[in-house]
């Protein structure tokens, strides 16, 4: 472990020293060109943390497919802490709409999924410019065997232990920082 020199004590950090953005100053900010499509997640707990991580990165938007719960929900709200106000989302009532719209709107659809000829993340690289949409699947089941002819691609986490199986919210919240990381070159943080 490194050893660091700290200048000041270590203390948490005040509400005005976080500088958070208003709601209407959140809306205006300029978003990461990332749309995230939750396909039939079944616990309103992780859609809520959905919406907190796409608050934190500034992304495009969320869409909630299938039978993935939709604002307001209590539960939801539990976990997403009022990002459901900051972050646009829309519902489709299937993945597959929602994979035919975003195509039509110039976004490239990519899954989060073990398939064979899957990316493994560290070696994706988003195109300057280019506007992603990413499809996360169900807790048990993953993304439909529907939705994957229609994609792009898939980006697979790369895992060691036994499970190979890592929670919704948990996998988006490794994905996106992956891709902001990309995105942004670290230059902008």
């Amino acid at each position: 472990m490194q050893n660091y020199e700290f200048q000041e004590a270590m203390r948490k950090l005040t509400m005005p020293e976080l500088q958070r953005l208003t709601i209407e100053e959140f809306k205006a900010a300029e978003k990461l060109p990332i749309v995230v499509v939750l396909d039939n997640i079944r616990s309103q707990n992780n859609t809520g943390s959905v919406f907190r991580t796409a608050d934190a990165f500034r992304l495009q938007g969320v869409y909630l497919c299938g039978i993935t719960a939709t604002p307001p929900h209590r539960e939801i709200h539990k976990t997403a802490l009022g990002a459901t106000e900051s972050v646009d989302w829309h519902y489709m009532p299937t993945t597959l709409q929602a994979v035919g719209e975003l195509r039509a709107s110039g976004y490239t659809v990519l899954a989060v999924e073990q398939t064979l000829g899957s990316i493994l993340l560290p070696d994706y690289q988003p195109l300057t410019g280019e506007k992603i949409a990413i499809i996360f699947g169900n807790e048990v089941n993953g993304i439909e065997e529907e939705v994957l002819p229609h994609v792009q691609g898939c980006i697979e986490i790369p895992q060691f232990g036994t499970k190979h199986s890592i929670n919704v919210s948990v996998a988006v919240g490794i994905v996106i920082w992956d891709l902001f990381g990309k995105i942004n070159n670290f230059q902008n943080i």
